[in-house]
């Protein structure tokens, strides 16, 4: 049950009509399938795309996309979208990163000097994109929350590290390697962690088969269950205003949210927030930008609350019920 005591605010106490929508855990497995999203652990080898299109093909999808590309060789968690639910990739783009990985250096180097050059980088750092990337080569800042060094084995050092999205391991190492005046390169990668997606959470492609194969062929959809989360799963993390059957159609048909369409929300949203706007029921209607921070909205009687960037919900699921 929601309450202020998990962080919510109450503005009106409201319920939800039973005839329309359901709760996202209530889904058929072909709505799953149409709204939801699977952790891959994975492997090396195939590029991320690749890893996609295999989803797609396994699934009979439309269209897989994926939050955070990997490089072939690099392994680990990648958030894969699944038809609709692709809508909130861009959501998921800007989550912070964890990885483990190993910097192999090129001459002998002291444990002392390695420790103390680590420390000079956690913090806000200046990066230049690799020349293979997807982005435009130019130096840009980066946040490395913490790079813990978990063993050094003569020339190669196991670290452990917390960045933000768009940090690029390969060049970290290559530029740990010239503080200490010695060059290094990023001699093994895995994602461990890709926003609020964690390695425990992951399941292999052939995971993945086995269990569409079972409800294909024997009617057993439970596993595929345990695999394909909801797409409300890949917005957990994000701050939610939750709103009024009443309110429901008018967001989907291209209406800002006003404060009388609330019923709950989340505390600490601040103007220019990306928040989710969920119905009572839980279901994702869409994201968008707060155009108040929750103490003006506990206390203000009327005005625009936010405006919707993606709207996930289907149009007709709720009825219409505005003049």
């Amino acid at each position: 049950m929601l309450n202020n005591e998990t962080g919510w605010i109450v503005k009106e106490e409201a319920e939800s009509d039973s005839k329309y929508g359901c709760f996202p855990h209530e889904r058929t497995i072909e709505e799953c399938l149409n709204n939801g999203l699977v952790i891959i652990d994975k492997p090396a080898g195939p590029t991320s795309h690749q890893v996609a299109a295999w989803i797609r093909d396994v699934l009979g999808a439309k269209k897989v996309g994926h939050a955070g590309t990997l490089d072939p060789q690099v392994t680990g968690v990648l958030p894969s979208l699944i038809n609709n639910a692709t809508k909130i990739t861009p959501a998921l783009l800007t989550e912070g990163k964890e990885y483990v990985f190993i910097m192999m250096l090129h001459s002998d180097v002291s444990e002392k000097l390695i420790k103390n050059t680590v420390s000079d980088f956690i913090g806000t750092i200046v990066q230049m994109p690799p020349v293979k990337s997807a982005v435009k080569r130019r130096l840009r800042q980066r946040n490395i929350y913490s790079l813990d060094i978990l063993e050094i084995s003569g020339r190669y050092v196991l670290f452990k590290a917390d960045v933000q999205a768009g940090t690029y391991i390969r060049t970290l190492c290559v530029d740990l390697g010239k503080r200490m005046e010695v060059k290094a390169h990023m001699h093994a990668l895995r994602r461990t962690r890709a926003g609020p997606f964690y390695e425990n959470q992951a399941v292999t492609l052939h995971d993945l088969k086995d269990a569409f194969v079972a409800w294909k062929e024997d009617g057993d959809e439970s596993k595929l269950r345990e695999i394909i989360k909801p797409v409300e799963f890949g917005v957990k993390h994000m701050r939610t205003i939750l709103v009024k059957d009443s309110t429901v159609s008018a967001l989907c048909h291209g209406a800002p949210l006003h404060i009388g369409g609330i019923s709950k929300l989340s505390k600490g949203i601040e103007v220019d927030d990306q928040i989710v706007i969920k119905s009572l029921k839980g279901e994702l209607i869409g994201i968008g930008t707060a155009c108040m921070e929750s103490e003006d909205i506990k206390v203000q009687k009327k005005g625009i609350v936010a405006t919707l960037n993606r709207l996930v919900m289907k149009e007709d699921l709720y009825p219409r019920m505005w003049k």
